[in-house]
């Protein structure tokens, strides 16, 4: 039986480990701020047994720092994420934004110095849509999932009916919320929706959330298109009818932003990535 912990340290931190009793996959790893507090999270888990792989859904620093600092513990885990992803780590421009990115968020933490292994970031299995990783006795097939990012993947677990997902599908924070996060394309996103809805699921690991099935999954696939179909058509609407860019940001706001995605999602974050949605509605929508 494969079961799932949340090793996250913080809100907005994001890192479950999998496991199935003989292979131990950690999805996600969170910012490097609290890369050793989420290593030490995983060695209570798993104990004196090893951890095998680290899966990255995507290259934002919220994700994907942490493994630096679990690496540390598990030098013999391999890292398992996009081939596109592979290529921004080896960037040094794309690792000093990230590392610019987590001081910034670690200063309203109130976290002060702490040690810098991000040079240390790296992909050991790049992997294509439709790959499939072997870990162990469980079989995932790699799905591209862009939208969110270039280098959005998800990866599905056809004998558990488990999909580890991603943030292009939407990001889910409870309370009946699924919030639309696409930063290259509205189309492209909901193309990758359509295509995970055709999977056949009965759990699915959220990024940021955990793993949901039952009454929980039943919404979450029922209204993950529906929420950035009609979010984007609200916004389309404020600027068709006149309003500024600003007024479509303050709408999205007032729509989420509010409850525990205030305490996980930092407002300049918020805005900036609401503000790139916006520039593509009306570009796809209104041009």
């Amino acid at each position: 039986m494969i079961t799932i912990r949340d090793v996250r340290t913080i809100p907005g931190d994001s890192g479950f480990l999998i496991d199935d009793g003989k292979t131990s996959i950690l999805y996600d790893s969170g910012f490097a701020f609290t890369g050793y507090s989420l290593a030490d999270n995983v060695k209570k888990a798993l104990g004196e047994r090893k951890l095998d792989y680290i899966f990255l859904t995507h290259s934002h620093y919220d994700h994907v720092l942490g493994a630096c600092y679990v690496m540390k513990y598990y030098p013999e885990a391999k890292v398992v994420a996009g081939e596109y992803a592979k290529r921004i780590f080896e960037k040094p421009s794309a690792r000093a934004v990230m590392r610019e990115l987590d001081r910034k968020f670690a200063d309203k933490c109130g976290v002060g110095d702490y040690e810098d292994l991000i040079d240390s970031l790296r992909v050991d299995i790049p992997v294509l849509d439709g790959d499939i990783i072997k870990a162990g006795s469980m079989e995932f097939l790699a799905i591209a999932l862009p939208g969110h990012t270039k280098c959005s993947y998800g990866f599905y677990l056809e004998s558990e009916k488990l999909l580890l997902s991603s943030e292009t599908l939407g990001v889910y924070v409870g309370e009946r919320s699924i919030i639309p996060s696409f930063l290259i394309g509205y189309k492209t996103a909901l193309d990758s929706i359509n295509r995970a809805l055709e999977l056949d699921v009965e759990r699915i690991l959220i990024p940021h959330f955990g793993a949901v099935d039952g009454e929980t999954l039943e919404y979450y696939l029922s209204n993950i298109r529906k929420s950035t179909v009609d979010t984007c058509r609200e916004l389309a609407s404020i600027l068709k009818s006149g309003g500024t860019k600003e007024d479509a940001l303050q709408f999205f706001k007032d729509k989420f932003y509010h409850g525990k995605v205030v305490e996980a999602y930092p407002i300049d974050a918020m805005e900036l990535n609401t503000g790139i949605m916006i520039d593509l509605i009306k570009k796809e929508l209104l041009s």
